[in-house]
């Protein structure tokens, strides 16, 4: 008796885990269908068809202006039903929450809502070169330092680190490499005071420089102070700003985003195509025309949804399309798409498909797969490659996004992201 008895608990056990296991990925899935901000443009209505069991109702003051399915309620009376399909229209720009229930009374999460003015954006494609410089001298690693005396030693152990930025020396700025070198070949032996951010916080160490054998004084750090590499140019606004890349500049050795203090565009020439296949990503190689005269822009921000800045006034804006109005998240269909993108020593547009949406990824720059199948393209690069990361891509005459990532086990497969993603960094100051 006592042996079933055991085994009865186990079993209720198993069931109560597995019913709780059921609860969250049921959880999990719905609250991915439903995306946490929404946005619309002012004076155009926004079509939805959530198809989940949810009322919404707005907690926001001042939502007068918001008409639901075309008819205009009053403040209190504004409710969504999320199991039917809706549509949502404003005559004014603002901010809104909408506090969703499920079944009508139990609070399951709030959404924003973001009415915005209508956007246009001049998509591009083509190739760029990109230079950028830290805010501060970034720290790659520590290490071992053989001195004069023959013993090793590592004054930076477990005081700066990896993903650091030394910003002073003895409470003197530093902004590249050679100031920093200057400072520590200064100190005479003595220790220095070193300035470091570390996430967006002020620490200082104080290091104890070591002579090597050479009569150099050295404080056993890998340092980086600026980038470059070939990328691709999304879109360029009305008013002169840009976006490019769909994805954050990181250090090659750290992985992380470079916090950058400058930063410019130059016009770039493709040289050499090297096809990607499974498990060895290509990469389009190029010529960086980095003078004074081919300089078209100037970075201001580095982000993980990509670089944005504003194009200089000597750039003259060359579009296979003209200017084109953004797609928001919602308006995206899985199905036939086209990208740009400069291959092949001019910007063409390729045929793709859209094969998943996730309008609420945990990684923004991730919000859609998409897979090439323009023959012309595959013949050309074997699919997506390196240096096509920014390519924007176009659906049922709008802007939708733009190329970021490809996928190691197959080249024709990668990853995109929204362009109401990118365009949230150009109302960010």
């Amino acid at each position: 008796m006592h042996r079933k008895s055991v085994y009865r608990k186990i079993l209720i056990l198993i069931l109560c885990v597995n019913i709780a296991v059921l609860i969250f990925f049921t959880y999990k899935e719905i609250d991915d269908r439903i995306p946490d901000k929404i946005k619309i443009m002012v004076g155009e209505n926004e079509d939805f068809n959530f198809n989940l069991p949810f009322q919404g109702h707005f907690i926001s003051d001042n939502v007068d202006v918001i008409s639901v399915n075309n008819k205009t309620v009053p403040t209190d009376q504004i409710k969504l039903d999320l199991n039917k399909p809706f549509s949502l229209k404003s005559t004014k720009t603002g901010q809104y929450k909408i506090n969703l229930k499920l079944f009508g009374f139990l609070n399951f999460k709030q959404v924003e809502l973001g009415v915005i003015n209508t956007t246009e954006l001049l998509p591009i494609g083509s190739p760029i070169g990109i230079y950028v410089e830290t805010d501060g001298v970034m720290v790659l690693g520590t290490g071992v330092i053989n001195a004069a005396d023959g013993l090793n030693y590592e004054p930076a152990l477990n005081k700066i680190k990896s993903g650091d930025y030394i910003t002073a020396i003895n409470n003197k700025t530093i902004r590249n490499k050679e100031e920093l070198i200057k400072e520590i070949q200064a100190c005479g032996g003595k220790d220095i005071k070193v300035d470091v951010r570390r996430d967006e916080k002020d620490v200082q160490y104080s290091i104890s420089p070591v002579k090597t054998a050479d009569g150099e004084y050295k404080i056993g750090a890998w340092i980086r102070d600026n980038t470059q590499g070939i990328g691709t140019l999304t879109f360029v606004t009305q008013n002169g700003e840009f976006g490019a890349l769909g994805h954050g500049i990181t250090d090659i050795d750290t992985s992380l985003i470079m916090e950058i203090n400058r930063g410019f565009l130059y016009s770039a020439d493709i040289m050499t195509i090297v096809k990607g296949r499974k498990d060895a990503p290509g990469e389009l190689i190029g010529l960086i025309n980095q003078n004074e005269k081919s300089k078209i822009g100037n970075i201001l921000k580095n982000t993980n949804q990509g670089i944005f800045g504003t194009i200089s006034n000597n750039y003259s804006l060359v579009s296979k399309k003209g200017y084109m109005p953004i797609g928001l998240k919602q308006e995206v269909r899985v199905g036939p798409a086209t990208i740009l993108s400069c291959v092949n020593n001019e910007v063409k547009e390729y045929k793709i498909e859209i094969e998943k949406i996730d309008i609420n990824s945990s990684s923004p720059n991730k919000g859609m797969v998409i897979r090439i199948v323009d023959e012309d393209l595959i013949n050309l690069t074997g699919g997506i490659v390196q240096g096509m990361s920014g390519s924007p891509i176009l659906q049922n005459g709008k802007i939708i996004g733009a190329v970021t990532h490809v996928f190691i086990q197959d080249s024709t497969k990668g990853y995109g992201t929204f362009i109401e993603n990118m365009i949230n960094n150009l109302e960010e100051k």
